[in-house]
């Protein structure tokens, strides 16, 4: 159940990944630190296995342009797509989903809009279809405020019939902010579900580094019914055999994942987390390193690779491959996938992102000497996730209503 968020203001206007939202406009607040660079970590990064014999190329701004799928939108926040199925599903905010062909809505499969508050960062946000039955699983805020993940039927035709649904997970919200939202079956087929530390501002319960709680973290679960629960852990996840701690927990130490994606070439985790008040994050679990089974991402001892919270632990945290401060470049990451399409030779291997604030929107590469290259491409609207099709393409959902699709200049 949620509690009232006092002193701030959530309107469908802030960004719905939540940095602005917050009840501080920097990090500089009671029970954190302005940083400490002589004890910060240090931005690594690595190719992870696949893309260190990948001849890439460099992408300019000039090499890329946006071109309109479908406009008309209700703040889109996602965009799916199913096994066999040419036409993509289409996440609103509001509680619907829509079926998309040929620039235009064909039908929506779904609407849930009085199960859910879609308020802020509340509502419908993330879709998943199971790689292999008829079912697909959506993440919204229920009417108390609350985290819910369910399974529904999916129709021959696609549609997803509402006398099917399961609830899988339920997860109190104490606040109104840092849902997190965005679901995704991994490569090895578990359900991936990106928490975000409960909201208000400071990581305030100090929730994302507890591995007792589910808040402020990756979980990793076979939805599927057993023994009596609705869902089962896969036996190799980290906290399995810790005491105290919850089974599943996949990966520790997020703010606000709001948007996260699976290279398809490569099976490395890519995570947009949204920073508190003076730093955004791109974080990556390499797929040859564990893909970011038991990895503490650092929050909030850590914001960015800058310290945070003194009454956290700073040992252990993986810290990000890139990070960029509040200012003229945003206030709030949108994840992000790698390219791997066909149209845009010089954009292959590397992960595009924006932000929600300044619409800007970038290219980014590491290499294995651990040095970042970040490319800027374009500036559009207000960007709420960049997605990557079945066949690699790139789109752009800008919450204002309208998504593109990434084309060569």
């Amino acid at each position: 159940m949620r509690l009232r968020l006092l002193g701030c203001c959530l309107a469908a206007a802030i960004a719905v990944a939540g940095c602005t939202d917050d009840d501080t406009g920097s990090g500089d607040t009671a029970g954190s630190t302005g940083g400490d660079a002589s004890t910060a970590p240090t931005i690594a990064g690595t190719d992870g296995g696949a893309t260190t014999t990948e001849q890439l190329g460099t992408p300019a701004a000039s090499d890329v342009q946006l071109v309109e799928v479908v406009s008309g939108l209700s703040r889109p926040v996602d965009l799916v797509w199913r096994d066999g199925d040419a036409d993509p599903y289409l996440v609103q905010q509001d509680g619907t989903i829509l079926r998309i062909r040929d620039g235009q809505v064909a039908e929506t499969v779904l609407d849930v809009h009085e199960l859910i508050v879609s308020e802020g960062e509340q509502g419908l946000l993330g879709l998943a279809f199971h790689p292999t039955d008829a079912l697909a699983y959506v993440n919204y805020t229920d009417r108390d405020g609350d985290t819910t993940v369910a399974e529904y039927g999916v129709a021959d035709d696609g549609t997803l019939d509402p006398a099917s649904v399961r609830t899988v997970l339920q997860i109190d919200q104490p606040y109104a902010n840092h849902n997190g939202g965005k679901i995704v079956f991994g490569p090895d087929g578990y359900l991936y579900i990106g928490m975000g530390d409960g909201g208000a501002a400071d990581d305030t319960d100090r929730r994302a580094l507890d591995p007792s709680d589910l808040l402020g973290k990756m979980l990793r679960i076979d939805p599927a019914a057993g023994d009596g629960a609705p869902y089962t852990i896969p036996a190799d996840n980290p906290f399995v055999d810790v005491a105290g701690a919850r089974p599943e927990i996949w990966a520790t130490g997020l703010r606000n994942p709001w948007r996260f994606s699976f290279d398809s070439a490569t099976g490395d985790l890519w995570i947009g987390d949204v920073g508190q008040g003076l730093w955004e994050e791109i974080d990556v679990a390499w797929a040859e390193q564990g893909g970011g089974k038991g990895l503490n991402f650092g929050w909030s001892a850590w914001e960015g690779t800058h310290r945070f919270n003194d009454d956290q632990s700073a040992d252990g945290a993986t810290p990000p491959v890139h990070e960029y401060p509040h200012g003229d470049d945003g206030c709030s990451v949108s994840g992000g996938a790698v390219y791997r399409g066909t149209t845009i030779s010089s954009l292959r291997g590397w992960y595009v992102f924006a932000d929600y604030c300044s619409g800007k929107v970038w290219a980014l590469h590491t290499t294995i000497d651990g040095t970042a290259t970040v490319i800027p491409l374009l500036t559009q609207g207000n960007p709420s996730a960049i997605v990557a099709g079945p066949d690699g393409e790139l789109y752009l959902l800008d919450h204002n209503g309208t998504v593109y699709s990434f084309q060569p200049a």
